[in-house]
């Protein structure tokens, strides 16, 4: 019997185990693959990444600056759907020479592998790789029975820690997270080696084509002349466009008058490759008895950017907590671990609220172009847009009328 079993070693399985190490409580790691292995994603990595990092260690925001596999970047290029370039900088002013970067660029290979080696250095994990859990089930008395396909016992558990991604069966099963085309985004990513007019300073571009409104195409810089690149658009506006969002990338990318020169010699390094993202624009629950969800088997993924990684990490920690506050309580009911669900939405509730805001904008293409448009002439527009990305008051502007008033007037 263990306490604390967590199914999944992403980021918000290895963060919940590595905060669960630090408060010295020991637990059970379980993931089906053998690391390093890859997850389909943008790859970006925001500043709340880093600060997610530095509550698990101090030191860690630093090492993960010095490994080779990632790129810093100091600022997003915005192209509104009429064509504008906006360059938002993390910073406003900033110094690549002397500042630390906000947020960072890395494969996910590269990243998960990062926190899991972390997670070998701990003697209070007991991390299993190549173990895949195909059934589970609840006993009388409340602990969960973890199973092979074989049905041969792999683990008993009082508490399960359940971070085993956007697919996961126990999420739908047990937790309820059904797919809901309103509120779930349709995603491709593919590497390309040589595409030109990427940023100097690593800038991450988001392009707002009409073709994929509500929802962007993104072009990401790597290490060794790489870029991610993809897209992501609303699973219920894909439907209801018919779009084939394969077929349209591809044509986007040789024909796009933004995009076709900077691809017209770029090498495809692999497939296509597509994924879900369960979004966080609807509360759903994320306890129930003797299990808690995290990260994407959570849907806690932002709305607008499709940022995932540091909202799973968000989760791990208030996971850790609330499952050491059980163990000293004794208590694994649904009623005592509903105080994680708080948690997480006091948490993450408001920035998701607002990106879900955002996300609604993005059906009124000219709303993007006339903010662009006034920001492109106007510095201070420009430094109050780049503060949105860290300040929820500002980015609260964004859902007034009196905002685009003032822009309209000229103030």
């Amino acid at each position: 019997m263990t306490n604390i079993c967590i199914l999944g070693a992403g980021p918000g399985g290895a963060t919940a185990a590595l905060h669960l190490a630090n408060a010295g409580h020991p637990c059970l790691l379980l993931d089906k693959a053998t690391f390093p292995r890859d997850k389909v994603c943008g790859d970006a990595l925001s500043g709340k990444v880093i600060s997610e990092l530095r509550r698990i260690g101090e030191k860690l925001p630093a090492r993960l600056a010095a490994e080779p596999m990632q790129l810093p970047s100091w600022g997003i290029d915005f192209y509104a759907p009429n064509g504008r370039r906006l360059a938002v900088p993390f910073k406003p002013r900033y110094n690549p020479a002397l500042d630390q970067s906000a947020g960072h660029i890395s494969k996910r290979l590269h990243f998960d592998n990062f926190l899991i080696e972390e997670v070998r250095r701990r003697p209070e994990i007991d991390f299993r790789e190549n173990t895949d859990v195909a059934r589970h089930e609840q006993l009388p008395d409340g602990t969960w029975r973890l199973l092979a396909a074989d049905g041969q016992e792999i683990a008993t558990c009082r508490l399960l820690l359940v971070a085993n991604g956007a697919q996961s069966h126990f999420a739908r099963v047990v937790g309820g997270h059904e797919l809901e085309p309103a509120h779930h985004c349709a995603g491709l990513r593919a590497y390309y080696r040589g595409v030109q007019g990427l940023h100097p300073d690593n800038f991450i571009e988001l392009h707002f084509i009409r073709e994929f409104l509500p929802g962007y195409l993104w072009v990401f810089p790597l290490p060794n002349g790489e870029a991610n690149v993809g897209v992501g658009m609303l699973t219920e506006a894909v439907s209801k466009k018919k779009v084939k969002l394969r077929e349209r990338l591809e044509e986007i990318l040789h024909t796009h008058p933004a995009l076709k020169d900077r691809f017209a010699t770029a090498e495809r390094l692999g497939p296509v490759r597509g994924f879900g993202l369960p979004l966080g624009s609807r509360r759903r629950p994320l306890s129930g008895s003797g299990y808690l969800l995290l990260g994407d088997a959570g849907s806690l993924i932002d709305p607008f950017s499709g940022e995932g990684i540091s909202h799973a990490m968000v989760s791990g920690r208030h996971a850790a907590d609330w499952a050491a506050r059980a163990l000293a309580a004794q208590d694994f009911s649904p009623a005592f671990l509903k105080g994680y669900d708080a948690a997480v939405y006091n948490r993450l509730w408001q920035e998701l609220r607002l990106s879900r805001a955002m996300q609604r904008l993005l059906n009124y293409p000219w709303v993007f172009n006339f903010v662009a448009n006034r920001a492109a002439n106007n510095p201070t527009l420009a430094e109050t847009i780049s503060n949105m990305f860290l300040d929820l008051d500002l980015r609260e502007r964004l859902r007034q009328p009196s905002f685009y008033l003032k822009l309209l007037l000229g103030k």
